[in-house]
């Protein structure tokens, strides 16, 4: 029984490292360039979580840009929109996720929006074309947003997962490619294949 009990206490051990170790996943265009803004969600096999909730949720209007320009956030969070303009905004959105119309407000006023659907949630200003932004709602505890470098890194990505990388001008339906992760696979890169920015995000971009 003794016996028995260490082998298994031995398995266990060999087993903890697959079930949750880090994992960076590099995301690059055709002509390996790093490519920022990049959401990777990472989907397990078993079981799902939701992100959990934090303290703030914040997309500003600033030079008359959303800052930033893709928020990750998880079901059900509550998201505020200063405006730090000193014009007046009217931000919206028709994205199946999340239909909105925050109407017309002025300098140092904010309205704020619940998010009660994952998807990703396209947003406009009625007034200013130009200004366009991103909120990703998320189902999922493995969501991150690649840095200037391309990277998005997990502390404690699981085994046995399907890794999705998403961005607003990916060349692919909804703008998001999908594949498996392999086991023990700690460091992955992903090429993507991009459109050219809209000419009115150029400059958000």
């Amino acid at each position: 029984m003794i016996k028995s009990l260490s082998y298994s206490v031995f398995l266990m051990s060999c087993a903890a490292p697959l079930a949750a170790a880090p994992l960076n996943v590099r995301v690059t265009d055709s002509g390996g360039r790093p490519v920022s803004d990049a959401v990777v969600t990472l989907h397990p096999d078993i079981g799902r979580r939701a992100m959990p909730m934090a303290a703030n949720y914040s997309v500003s209007q600033k030079d008359l840009q959303f800052h930033p320009f893709v928020a990750i956030v998880p079901v059900g969070a509550r998201v505020s929109f200063p405006n730090l303009d000193p014009t007046r905004h009217h931000v919206y959105s028709f994205s199946p996720a999340k239909k909105f119309e925050l109407k017309l407000f002025a300098k140092d006023q904010s309205r704020s929006v619940t998010f009660d659907r994952a998807g990703v949630v396209a947003l406009g200003c009625n007034i200013h074309d130009q200004m366009s932004a991103y909120i990703i709602v998320t189902d999922s505890a493995w969501t991150a947003r690649t840095d200037a470098r391309g990277i998005a890194r997990f502390t404690d990505a699981p085994a046995g997962s399907t890794m999705s990388v998403w961005h607003p001008y990916l060349r692919a339906p909804g703008g998001t490619m999908s594949r498996r992760l392999g086991p023990g696979e700690r460091t992955a890169n992903v090429a993507v294949k991009l459109r050219a920015p809209p000419m009115h995000a150029m400059d958000a971009y």
